[in-house]
């Protein structure tokens, strides 16, 4: 069941008071949020220390550089599939697209590769289902954050034996 929050200021605010008030015993926690502008390791650390503040030190923290949607821009394939934007995938090799963490506007540059078609609520969810998990994502963050998902996963299942 995921804990969700109204945007990254609330994240950062009640996250030691959310997890503490966390009742549902062998829960795991995954933390995900965008760096936007901010340094990627100061976040992640001020996160990690927040989770320890909370007594889960165990909780994994992830940061999607800069915006959620650079994940998107690193597998073309998917937007092409999701939004239905004919030849998206060729656009792979272009240099903006190799390193998609790198770009601090995807969800403007999707809007711009969708002819203005991308929302990011309803662009996301077309999106999300056709994102290759095997690690040929260009977007170093996304990879990262599908190795923390496994990582949960072998967790919860050494738990349950």
């Amino acid at each position: 069941m995921p804990m969700l929050f109204a945007g990254k200021t609330d994240l950062d605010k009640r996250l030691v008071f959310r997890i503490r008030g966390w009742k549902k015993p062998n829960t795991h926690f995954l933390i995900l949020r965008d760096q936007d502008h901010s340094d990627c390791h100061d976040v992640k650390q001020m996160l990690v220390a927040k989770t320890t503040e909370a007594g889960r030190a165990d909780s994994i923290v992830r940061i999607a550089c800069h915006e959620l949607e650079s994940f998107f821009l690193g597998d073309l394939e998917a937007v092409e599939r999701g939004l239905e934007v004919k030849n998206a995938s060729n656009l792979q090799g272009k240099r903006k697209y190799r390193d998609p963490d790198n770009c601090s506007n995807a969800a403007q540059e999707l809007e711009k590769l969708s002819n203005k078609t991308y929302q990011k609520i309803a662009g996301s969810r077309a999106i999300a289902p056709f994102l290759n998990l095997d690690g040929d994502n260009r977007s170093r963050s996304f990879n990262v954050l599908i190795e923390g998902i496994k990582k949960l996963v072998r967790r919860i299942n050494e738990t349950q034996v």
